[in-house]
Formats: C-alpha cells, structure tokens, sequence
C-alpha cells in the first residue's frame, strides 16, 4: 500500500449489490443501508491503509462532503444534475492523472470502463465485499 492508494466506491451500486444491505434498503429504516456501508468501508480503510471515498447521488444545488482524513473516509453527495457516476468517474481520472494507485469499486459497466480507461482498476461490487470480508 502506498500513501496515493485510493478507493472510489459507488454507492448505490454497492448498496444494491451486497445482499444485507440491499435488504436492509428496502425496508422502513432504509437509511441504515448507508450507515452500515460507511462503517464497513471505513474498517476496509483504517486497515488497508486504502484511503476511501464513498459517492451517492444528491439533490442539492451543491456537492455535499461528509466526513475526511478525521473520520477515515469520505462521502460525497452529487449536485442535483450530476450522477454520481459522473464523479466518480471524474475523481478517478483526477487522481490517476496525479499518480494515485486509484479502484474503483461499481457495478455499474459504463463507470468501469470509462475509470479504467483511465488507468484505474476495476472492482465488481462482490470483489469489494470480499475484501471487506477478509480482515
């Protein structure tokens, strides 16, 4: 691991790609989903020594952070009018280009092509929850 390696995790994609979470998303306290998702990815991060940012779409007229270097992960909402595919697929080119080790975990096949053209490595949904699951 190095100081530059980053995950980039769609959100979505992994909430409705890991089955207890995909459950837990369609019941009353959906909310929860996302909670359990930002605990699990930041023990990945606080582990692996990976730094992790988690996007989600938004509604809001600006991006939206949740979170930081204090926290050990960050979560970036989309403005309204831009997908969170968008930027994650931004945030991958941005920091390959800067010579970050980048992956980008999604199940989604545009954003993985697109991240890996880039230069980023791809990660299916149930790659990442191995890894989550390994330590």
């Amino acid at each position: 691991m190095e100081e530059d390696d980053l995950l980039i995790v769609d959100g979505h994609s992994a909430i409705f790609g890991i089955e207890d979470l995909r459950e837990m998303h369609h019941g009353p306290k959906r909310h929860l989903a996302r909670i359990k998702l930002v605990k699990r990815l930041r023990n990945l991060g606080d582990i692996s020594g990976w730094k992790v940012v988690l996007v989600f779409d938004g509604q809001q007229k600006e991006r939206s952070y949740e979170g930081g270097a204090d926290e050990g992960i960050l979560v970036v909402y989309s403005r309204a009018r831009e997908t969170a595919d968008a930027v994650v697929e931004r945030l991958a080119a941005r920091y390959v280009e800067k010579g970050h080790r980048v992956r980008v975990a999604s199940n989604d096949n545009m954003v993985m092509l697109t991240a890996t053209t880039f230069g980023a490595e791809g990660l299916r949904i149930a790659q990442l929850e191995d890894w989550m699951d390994s330590f």
